[in-house]
């Protein structure tokens, strides 16, 4: 119950800063992307802020034995760059430069109940989806092929 409740803290805390940083309003994010037009550089601060914000308190939290609401840290132990990373991220950017939304503020603007943020999440979703599906088959061919690959080796 007490990992719910933080968990839901933490969400609403979240939605409230993109909401007050501007960040679920697609016009300041593309007017953010749009460096060699009318460049609005409003969205730099909020992220300068929620950089900073992460980098001491990351440290601060970290120093704990175990995190407050579980037992274990969950820390990410892949550090280096794939080509599936970097065209992810190639692919989010595009994403977030055409439709002014990335996942996070896209949930919270559906409170809003604009047509345009619901097809935006609609269309997400299935990509997730579709992605989901196309990666498990890609991980299935890889399995078939390296047990493939053993049989035919010599013991």
């Amino acid at each position: 119950m007490r990992l719910s409740l933080g968990t839901f803290f933490v969400g609403v805390l979240f939605a409230l800063g993109l909401g007050l940083g501007g960040m679920t309003q697609p016009i300041k994010v593309v007017g953010f992307l749009d460096v060699f037009g009318n460049w609005d550089p409003s969205l730099l601060f909020v992220m300068v802020g929620a950089v900073g914000t992460h980098f001491v308190l990351y440290r601060l939290i970290r120093k704990r034995t175990t995190p407050l609401l579980t037992h274990e840290w969950h820390i990410p132990q892949k550090t280096e760059l794939s080509r599936d990373l970097i065209v992810g991220s190639f692919i989010f950017g595009v994403g977030w430069a055409l439709a002014g939304y990335c996942p996070g503020p896209a949930m919270t603007s559906l409170a809003t109940l604009k047509i345009k943020t619901l097809l935006f999440v609609v269309s997400m979703l299935a990509g997730m989806f579709l992605f989901g599906l196309y990666d498990k088959a890609r991980l299935r061919r890889a399995s078939s092929k390296k047990s493939r690959q053993l049989l035919r080796s010599p013991s």
